[in-house]
């Protein structure tokens, strides 16, 4: 545990470290409104104390990196997982240190008692309108060293209680996608307690006698008022049914007229109401109208709709009415206006806004440190992106352009950003979270200009250590840009599994399609140039074979190409793959004669892999321009092809019978063809993605027939890396190898690591039970 986070001094980028909640309290906090004082257990705290739980059980010992893949209909199941998890929890030690820091913190306050309340992050992979509200119970503890490691510990073990875990289930929401932090504050008896909520139309308050837990539990009725946004005039008041009331009571004992729960060394007494506090309003008129000026001023920083929960403090000599909560419906956070997207490229950066609203008009040159607002991108913005920071799409998936070229240039994305070109303005200052999928416009003022440019960015993967287990499944990377190769060669990766041909060029062919060079007599100098570009990754890895994907341009994302050829530019999928190839042979001629240049030049580990083929006899042809090429004269040489169109499915033997000797399964594709959806159309793949039922049986049934026909079979899209959970399956199915972005490498190495010891763990008992 680095640190704690007081409420006045989170920032921005502590969003995830901190939760919702307390990033929420943490703004207004810092605005000047009364709220309760407290700081924040990150939730890297759990993380790091559930990596140390020492446990035989697979389960529990994977706890960390666990996707809780549960029947949840089982619901005998269901309860002896969820009390075996949270029986681990609770008699698992809090480092000493953690709880010292922690008590040393709260004692500033000077107060008997301390409240932990669950403040949650959940990560922006999750389906969206996920509602956690009540998922998760606050927790009372006396100010002392082990009733905090208690509470600690009962916190973080109710995101394993039953209902939690069929929540998590239900919502296809992983552990990994889960950030549980504790928002720490002291407790003091209150006055009253309660809620207003504000909308457009009117506000409601509600009121109780003491704690705020009376109305949380359902005890009372609470007292409630009706208010006139617009002129703060009480509307209506209907006195409620209060018969009981909460607070904190060394002293209490259980009479007649008290109850007491005793937890952690608390004592929360429930006592009953005389008959005239019944019939009072709980809530002092005065301060009645200190909660009303109070959601007056908040509209100005969140907008007409939130919810506050309050508390009037029993302190001497003058009770203060203190801020509790603060929620929306939206995520709009004082100090900023705030745009929800998909995050498709991890890391955030604060810097200046370069709004493009055309995107048929690329722009020649752009600044160089901006972030690049656009409604879309086509793979030839590749050399503009290489000037930015960040991007931030209109459109777009998690699969589309945008996504890929930004995940493997390192810098943070966020795409299906609506209304993104017409809400920011040029020169605006703007901090872009990748990971939640957020852009938030900062305004100028103390809190944002000590901001740096760069806050975080998503590191490229530590070299491999010999510490680290090894593994079967084959790792390979994902490339186009020689500016990543040095980096990529300290990976514990066993090659390239697609080199993206089509990027790789843009920065050679200046603009042009390869057609154009051709056509302008350039040939020669196209194919020394292009013979080059493919040595410095045959060279950089060699002996570890590279797979290069000849070109699979769609006829609109290079707009030099409507020029010089007979394109289909209206079709959604263009003239693309081999079928381009039979309709214009010269360009891929030309691309052969370079890998043959290649091979000319010593470098054996050179493959070809074949995009977007719809038939055996465009593969037929294919396969005899490479004969033709010379290519197959080199022993070591493969022919593979991309299996991406759903017809695979259904001619993979026949594709092997004419001569592919493997396939790499390309997930965008197939996923865009299986559920007819763009991959551009971010709402849509928000639901329709690659852990669709129907893609994932095609996937199994491909990597199935590859086994049945004896040839490798690799996966290069993006769905091992947005979708991390799916690699156990792809293990266990039978995978040869998987092929990733440079910046989740180490994570998916330790994926397939935890995978295969599954495996061997699973057939180590079924050879002992038999």
């Amino acid at each position: 545990m680095d640190k704690l986070y007081w409420l006045e001094q989170i920032q921005l980028q502590d969003r995830a470290k901190v939760g919702d909640k307390a990033f929420y309290l943490s703004r207004i906090t810092q605005r000047g409104y009364p709220v309760v004082p407290g700081f924040v257990v990150s939730a890297e705290v759990l993380r790091q104390f559930l990596a140390t739980l020492n446990s035989s059980e697979s389960l529990v010992a994977d706890l960390p990196d666990s996707s809780l893949h549960l029947d949840v209909a089982n619901w005998r199941q269901l309860q002896q997982v969820a009390g075996r998890l949270r029986q681990e929890i609770m008699t698992a030690t809090v480092p000493p240190q953690w709880v010292r820091t922690i008590f040393a913190a709260a004692k500033q306050w000077q107060t008997n008692y301390v409240i932990l309340r669950p403040t949650l992050a959940l990560s922006p992979a999750t389906s969206g309108g996920a509602n956690t509200s009540g998922l998760l119970d606050a927790i009372f503890c006396r100010c002392d060293e082990e009733a905090i490691a208690t509470a600690l510990k009962r916190t973080w073990s109710q995101l394993f209680r039953a209902r939690s875990l069929l929540y998590w289930q239900r919502r296809g929401i992983s552990l990994q996608q889960i950030n549980l932090a504790v928002l720490v504050q002291p407790v003091q008896n209150a006055i009253a307690s309660g809620i207003l909520y504000a909308n457009s139309s009117r506000w409601t308050i509600e009121a109780t006698k003491g704690l705020g837990m009376a109305i949380a539990k359902g005890d009372v009725l609470p007292d409630v008022y009706y208010i006139q946004q617009e002129t703060g005039a009480v509307l209506e008041r209907h006195l409620g049914n209060k018969m009981l009331a909460y607070r904190c009571d060394d002293t209490a004992t259980v009479d007649s007229h008290q109850s007491v729960i005793t937890a952690d060394n608390t004592v929360i007494v429930a006592y009953v109401l005389e008959e005239a506090q019944q019939k009072q309003y709980a809530l002092p008129e005065e301060y009645l109208q200190t909660i009303i000026t109070l959601g007056n001023q908040l509209v100005s920083e969140i907008g007409e709709n939130f919810t506050i929960k309050w508390t009037i403090s029993q302190e001497t000599p003058v009770p203060n009415l203190y801020l509790t909560q603060v929620s929306t419906p939206q995520s709009v956070i004082p100090n900023l206006q705030f745009i929800k997207g998909l995050g498709a490229a991890g890391g955030r950066v604060t810097a200046t806004a370069h709004v493009i609203v055309n995107a048929q008009k690329k722009p020649e040159q752009i600044p160089e440190g901006v972030i690049l607002v656009v409604p879309t991108i086509t793979p030839d913005w590749l050399p503009l992106l290489q000037k930015v920071v960040a991007v931030v799409t209109v459109q777009g998936g998690l699969t589309s352009h945008a996504a890929i070229l930004s995940r493997e240039l390192g810098i943070p994305a966020v795409v299906s950003a609506t209304d993104a070109t017409v809400i920011i303005q040029s020169g605006e200052r703007l901090l872009v979270d990748g990971d939640r999928g957020e852009v938030y416009r900062l305004r100028k003022d103390k809190e944002v200009t000590h901001q740096s440019s760069v806050i975080s960015h998503s590191p490229l993967p530590i070299a491999h250590s010999p510490s680290s287990p090894m593994i079967a499944t084959q790792l390979l990377v994902n490339l186009s840009q020689p500016s990543l190769i040095e980096q990529v060669q300290s990976l514990p990766v066993d090659g390239v599994g697609l080199l993206r041909s089509e990027l790789m060029l843009l920065n050679t062919l200046e603009g042009q399609h390869p057609h154009g060079w051709l056509i302008g007599g350039r040939q020669a100098e196209l194919l020394e140039k292009w013979s080059e570009q493919i040595i410095l990754f045959a060279r950089a890895l060699s002996p570890r074979p590279v797979f290069y994907r000849s070109l699979d341009w769609r006829s609109h994302e290079l707009p030099s190409a409507n020029h010089h050829l007979h394109s289909l530019s209206h079709s959604s999928l263009g003239d693309r793959g081999t079928f381009s190839y039979l309709q214009n042979p010269a360009v891929f001629e030309l691309e052969l004669a370079a890998l043959a240049s290649v091979q000319k030049a010593g470098y054996s580990n050179i493959h070809l892999l074949l995009p977007f083929v719809r038939s055996v006899a465009e593969f037929s042809f294919c396969r005899d321009k490479v004969e033709q090429a010379g290519l197959t004269q080199v022993p070591q040489f493969q022919l593979w092809i991309m299996a991406e169109v759903p017809s695979m499915l259904f001619l993979l033997p026949e594709y092997v019978k004419a001569g592919a000797v493997g396939i790499s399964i390309g997930t965008n594709d197939l996923t865009q063809l299986l559920l007819g959806v763009d991959r551009e159309q971010g709402q849509l793949t928000r639901v329709l993605n690659e852990r669709h039922p129907a893609v994932i049986s095609a996937i199994a049934q491909l990597i199935q027939m590859a086994k049945n026909v004896g040839i490798p079979c690799s996966i290069c899209g993006q769905a091992p890396v947005i979708y991390p959970e799916i690699i156990d399956q792809l293990v266990q199915w039978g995978i040869t190898s998987i092929s990733v972005e440079p910046e989740a490498v180490e994570r998916t190495y330790r994926a397939i690591a935890r995978a295969e010891q599954r495996l061997i763990l699973a057939a180590a008992r079924q050879q002992l039970n038999s």
